[in-house]
């Protein structure tokens, strides 16, 4: 059994359909899709261990089963530049999930670095019951929701398709680089979107994927936010 098997499986032993943040990272991290550097730290100490590790500026985010929207419940604490900032911020965090879900069970702190900003992407997935899975690409962050500008294909996914879905959309422009805005590194989106879906069609039991933001520079790239849901 993979990592990925086996962290589907502990998911779904305990009786949970969402992965936590690690856990959608780690199966992305199997999968050869970048994402930011993260460790779930216990304690203020170990948090501030992982950031000296990872290096400043980073994030902090609660990593709990019974919280999936962290910002609305104070979980997520950004730009934090030194061990006093993120030793507050973890107890900051802590203190406001247990005044907004008193009952939640906290399994940590996600320290990740803070990915400097760029032209961000979304890649997603949704399982269909009638055609199956199909994976979505688009602009990130705020233009997807504003936009809508995105294409959708079918699983499993060419190197073709791959390269229409990102040619096809409105904002390709900008992908190539727009004004001041500095071309995406197109290649790398291209493994994004191959890797996932290698990912879900190597696990039929995921019913969601989220990518959002995938922070693309003009070399490489880094996916910020993950989010799986299993059957």
């Amino acid at each position: 059994m993979n990592k990925t098997s086996e962290i589907i499986a502990e998911v779904q032993k305990q009786g949970r359909k969402f992965l936590l943040e690690p856990e959608a990272k780690a199966i992305c991290r199997e999968y050869s899709i970048p994402v930011t550097k993260f460790t779930v730290a216990k304690s203020p100490k170990e948090a501030v261990e992982a950031a000296e590790n990872i290096g400043y500026p980073v994030v902090l985010k609660i990593v709990s089963p019974d919280v999936v929207h962290k910002s609305d419940v104070g979980g997520v604490v950004l730009n934090l530049r030194s061990s006093e900032e993120v030793e507050k911020a973890y107890q900051q965090i802590i203190g406001n999930v247990k005044k907004h879900k008193p009952n939640a069970q906290i399994t940590g702190v996600l320290v990740q670095e803070m990915a400097p900003s760029s032209t961000e992407i979304i890649v997603g997935v949704i399982k269909d019951p009638q055609f199956g899975h199909a994976i979505m690409f688009g602009l990130g962050g705020i233009f997807v929701e504003l936009l809508k500008d995105v294409a959708f294909r079918l699983l499993p996914l060419t190197k073709e398709e791959a390269e229409e879905m990102i040619t096809e959309i409105k904002a390709y422009p900008v992908l190539k680089g727009y004004r001041k805005t500095p071309p995406a590194d197109i290649p790398a989106i291209i493994e994004i979107l191959l890797n996932t879906s290698r990912l879900v069609t190597e696990h039929p039991e995921i019913q969601e994927l989220d990518l959002n933001p995938i922070m693309v520079y003009t070399k490489g790239a880094k996916t910020v936010d993950a989010r799986i849901i299993l059957e």
